[in-house]
């Protein structure tokens, strides 16, 4: 499953802008990692060299109740630390200082979020123009996510990260200064929000790209649980501080905030290590490379299966367009809008948090082809029953549920991109996911929207679930290399 394309994780996430060991290593490799110098592409990079060594140490020492816990050793089976969220990605400083950049920004990347059709509606007075930015919004995006793919297998992605964030910081502040000034021009507003979603358009694929040159393979699905939790959080908190900030410090303040948010990720990427194209990579970045992203995606059909597993499951399954129209004549909100409302939109990032937090297992599950089918069916099941709850507070767990479900299937579809498809292929692969993630939830806007008018929001919804099921399962029977894939097949 997936979000809108923003500017923290893939999936995620979207706005894109998107992390001590000891002070002294913290810093030696900060000093290291700040250079040119390309990592040798014959072994793990140094910030992943450094992670296994720390999780060799760990699995050493780790005890419970006394008893040495480590590999092949019995651990408790109720030990709750095997449940939570696992930190050990956060050992590695490079990571962990993207990481916590991303704390910052996606609370910040939200805050433009609100801000920018906020004030186009403030200008206009029309909800059309408001939809119209998503457009706008959607077109530079895909363009530059196929784009800026090519150009992340091509070039060094520390330095594109650079590029990309800084655009996107600068337009942050002009969107600041346009407000402050008082333009009150939608085209202005228009123009700088194009080229936002250009930069983050190549920006997210690079970023993406770039995990798996920081983190080592078997910490992969820890590394996206954390990033991805990081982003839901941020996706709730970033709406509700702009609601409370808008009539204390006024509108403009919040493209500020995100303005200067941002400088924290631009200084998590300025320690990041070189991560210069490897052997066999292109040195360039035209039509003809992005093309042949799709020829090498036709090719392998665990990661197909893969953009088709999320695909189904938004397109399907994801019914938020009926959610106005179920809050008023299903749980009883006012015309205007109420509580109901805002509980159904909070609902799926809520239980995406909430998996999030309960992630420890993610990196012991090695067959991630089970897993995405699981919670997308998960997904689908859950769906079914949201649309058919009675109640808001039957709907709201259905809906939590679900969002457990996406966090799991987001996690596993990351890591299989990640590590199944090849290095010099990386940054296309997140290209086109970019794509998808931006693009499933509109088209899944369109269906059930259209749907809910013809047949009811309750037999749209769960009909929508169901379709999810019988289109997962079908593609498990047409494909079922991707049901046998394991975290070693690649």
């Amino acid at each position: 499953m997936s979000h809108p394309a923003g500017r923290g994780e893939p999936g995620t996430s979207s706005n894109v802008h998107s992390e001590s060991t000891s002070e002294s290593t913290s810093d030696s490799h900060s000093r290291s990692g700040s250079s040119d110098e390309p990592l040798d592409s014959r072994q793990p990079s140094p910030p992943a060299q450094e992670a296994l060594a720390a999780e060799d140490l760990q699995d050493e020492s780790d005890t419970h109740d006394g008893q040495v816990t480590g590999p092949g050793r019995r651990r408790s089976r109720w030990d709750i630390r095997r449940l939570v969220v696992d930190t050990r990605p956060l050992s590695i400083p490079a990571y962990r200082r993207l990481w916590t950049s991303t704390i910052v920004t996606s609370v910040g990347s939200q805050l433009t979020a609100v801000a920018v059709p906020k004030q186009i509606y403030d200008i206009t007075g029309s909800s059309a123009y408001v939809g119209l930015a998503g457009l706008v919004a959607l077109v530079p995006l895909v363009v530059f996510a196929l784009w800026g793919g090519a150009i992340a297998d091509a070039v060094d992605r520390r330095k594109l990260l650079l590029v990309t964030n800084t655009g996107i910081a600068v337009t942050s502040l002009l969107f600041w200064a346009q407000a402050f000034a008082g333009a009150h021009s939608v085209w202005v507003l228009f123009g700088l929000l194009g080229l936002q979603q250009a930069c983050a358009g190549v920006n997210q694929p690079a970023r993406s790209a770039s995990i798996p040159r920081l983190v080592p393979a078997r910490l992969l699905p820890a590394a996206n649980a954390l990033g991805s939790t990081v982003f839901q959080i941020g996706s709730i908190i970033g709406p509700l501080l702009a609601g409370v900030l808008i009539p204390i410090l006024g509108l403009s303040t919040l493209y500020l905030i995100d303005s200067v948010a941002l400088t924290v990720t631009i200084w998590a990427v300025w320690r990041l290590p070189a991560l210069p194209p490897l052997a066999g990579a292109p040195r360039r970045a035209g039509l003809r490379h992005v093309i042949e992203g799709f020829g090498y995606l036709a090719t392998r059909k665990v990661l197909l299966v893969s953009f088709l597993a999320d695909v189904i499951a938004m397109v399907f399954g994801m019914p938020r367009a009926l959610f106005p129209q179920m809050a008023q004549q299903t749980f009883g909100d006012p015309p205007g809008g109420g509580f109901a409302l805002g509980i159904l939109f909070a609902a799926i990032p809520a239980g995406a948090v909430l998996g999030g937090l309960f992630s420890g297992a993610f990196s012991r599950i090695r067959r991630h082809g089970v897993a995405v089918v699981g919670a997308v069916c998960a997904w689908g099941l859950a769906i079914v029953g949201f649309g058919l709850s009675p109640w808001l507070w039957l709907a709201a767990f259905f809906l939590a549920v679900a969002g457990m479900a996406d966090l799991v299937s987001m996690v596993f579809r990351g890591t299989i991109m990640q590590s199944a498809a090849t290095d010099e292929m990386r940054g296309r692969m997140q290209g086109v996911f970019t794509v998808v993630v931006a693009g499933g939830p509109r088209l899944a806007d369109l269906l059930h929207g259209t749907a809910g008018a013809a047949v009811g929001t309750s037999l749209a919804v769960s009909g929508g679930g169901a379709l999810v099921l019988v289109a997962m399962l079908a593609a498990v029977v047409a494909f079922p290399i991707f049901w046998r894939y394991r975290a070693q097949d690649s």
